[in-house]
Parts: C-alpha cells; structure tokens; sequence
C-alpha cells in the first residue's frame, strides 16, 4: 500500500505545479492588461508581486509600462519592488515617464517609495521624450535634477538634444546646472546646437550667463 501512498504525493505535487505555472501565466496576463481584480485574487492567494517573465518584467512593470494606474496602485499595495529592472536595465517608473503614463508616475510618487536609483531614472527619459507634465510632478517630489546618465547626460542635456523647451524651462527653474557636460564633453547648449535647437542653446547660454 506503500506506492499508494507515494503516487497520490507525487500527482498532488504534479498537480500543485500545473496550479502555480497557471497562475504565474494568468498574473502575467492580469497585470499587462489592467484586469485588476483578477490580479488581486492571485494576490490573495500567495502569487509573489515581484513575479517576472522570461524578459525580467515584473508585474509592476508590465502594468506600469502600459498606463495601467489602478494595477500599479494594487501592486504597490502589495509591496512590489518600484526599483527591480528587466533585462533591458528599465524599472516600471522609467516606463511609464517614457510613455508619458502621468497617473502612473503619480502612483509611484504617492506611494513615497524610492523610484531613482544609479544610472537611467524616470526623470531622465521622461525629459528625452518631452512629458513636461511628468517632468514637473518628478521634481516636485524631489527628483534628482542633475542625475548623470552612464553616458554623463543629465535631463537637462536630454530635453536640450531633443527641443523640448518646456522642460528644459522646468529643470532650469528647479535648479539644473546648465555647465555640466557629458562624457564627449559637451554641454546641454552644445547638444542643442548639434541638433538644430538655436533658441534652446540661447536660453541655457543666458543661464548660464546668470550664474
């Protein structure tokens, strides 16, 4: 009677594995898609909030990178890390400020976790892409305005190279050092001359006058 015993262990363990492969496949599908109350059952139930996929997408990520504000809030809840990257070296408030997910952003922000850390941050790519709103809401929490990119960029920089003026006015304002360069040794007036941004290297110039 000992097998009995020994097959019903191995097919309750056989059929537990199946349960928890189905549920890290429907939490991955709840969290891409903003199906928040099916996440919250898996939740519930023990799924880790810090789950990824084969990329290194996190749960937070997946709903982050995709503008879904009330999943994001949910995961915070449950503690989901804000700061864990995928394979690309992206973190879920990176994402969002790059895709201009402002009511994203703003989960992070109230959620008073730290969202910055070494390298890329969220006001970085939020600069290079123009999302002035998200800009203005990163450095009213206290965003790093002179964070060094690994190339030595700063959203300064990033804004200046791209045309945004908005933001560049807005990091002017809270205190960004227009003489910093990057690792060519160029400045954030300099980037915007080389990309046809004259009246951006004007303003960081009389900036910079001003000092």
């Amino acid at each position: 009677m000992g097998w009995i015993k020994t097959l019903v262990a191995a097919l309750a363990l056989a059929l537990m594995g199946a349960a928890m492969a189905g549920s890290y496949e429907d939490a991955l599908d709840a969290a891409g898609n903003g199906r928040s109350s099916t996440l919250a059952k898996l939740l519930a139930r023990g799924i880790d909030p810090d789950t990824t996929d084969t990329n290194g997408n996190t749960l937070l990520l997946l709903a982050a990178r995709d503008g879904h504000a009330d999943t994001v809030a949910l995961l915070l809840k449950y503690r989901a890390s804000p700061l864990q990257r995928n394979l690309m070296g992206d973190s879920a408030p990176m994402l969002a400020a790059l895709r201009g997910h402002r009511e994203v952003v703003r989960q992070f922000i109230a959620s008073g976790r730290p969202i910055e850390s070494d390298g890329w941050t969220p006001l970085m790519y939020a600069a290079f892409e123009g999302h002035d709103g998200i800009v203005s809401d990163l450095l009213a929490a206290g965003a790093t305005f002179d964070a060094r990119a690994p190339n030595q960029a700063t959203p300064l920089m990033l804004a200046a190279r791209n045309g945004h003026a908005r933001v560049v006015e807005l990091l002017l304002a809270a205190g960004a050092d227009p003489t910093l360069t990057n690792d060519r040794g160029q400045s954030a007036a300099e980037w915007a001359l080389e990309n046809g941004n004259d009246q951006i290297a004007t303003r960081i110039r009389a900036a910079v006058a001003q000092r």
